[in-house]
């Protein structure tokens, strides 16, 4: 019976030896690779209108005519907190393109910690039902996903996975020069 009762108890232990807690966020997303797609402009589709209350309790809304980089993170995400210099490095080199984050799966004060520690300047809209609306396109599709939506309002490219300084420069340069 002693066995018997061990036998059951192992999962239970095993599942809660990190603080008695397990983390349904890290076992509730896709990874991505860091894979970036490019569309070309005559096969870009409309992107849907991006607004909403962000973090800092204002509101945000994205103005067509001008390009947009939208990038999905979380703060409990290791490849978010990896790319969250880089995405606040190329927001200051590029003062012409507006950056924004979409909040996913996350707490408010564990965003808000993690906005302060990587002193990211750009607003974050904090309700994600925005990405649902992508369907039928380039999908953010991973934590943590970015996208670029040209300056006529259409999805331009995604990387999916962690974003590079340089891989990201180059996909707004291209962006950018495609219009």
């Amino acid at each position: 019976m002693k066995k018997l009762l061990l036998v059951l108890l192992i999962p239970l232990i095993v599942s809660c030896s990190n603080g008695g807690a397990v983390s349904t966020n890290e076992q509730s997303f896709i990874a991505g690779n860091g894979v970036a797609t490019f569309i070309p402009k005559a096969e870009r589709k409309a992107a849907p209108a991006v607004s909403g209350p962000t973090l800092d309790g204002g509101n945000f809304t994205h103005t067509v005519g001008k390009v947009l980089v939208l990038n999905v993170w979380a703060s409990w995400c290791s490849p978010c907190r990896a790319e969250a210099p880089a995405l606040e490095e190329l927001s200051k080199a590029h003062p012409e393109v507006q950056f924004l984050g979409v909040l996913t799966r996350d707490s408010l004060v564990a965003a808000r910690a993690f906005v302060e520690r990587f002193n990211i300047t750009y607003p974050s809209l904090i309700d994600d039902a925005l990405l649902l609306k992508f369907h039928g396109q380039l999908t953010p599709n991973a934590i943590p996903t970015t996208l670029i939506i040209d300056a006529q309002g259409n999805v331009a490219a995604r990387i999916s996975g962690e974003v590079t300084y340089s891989a990201l420069e180059d996909l707004i340069q291209r962006v950018k020069s495609n219009e």
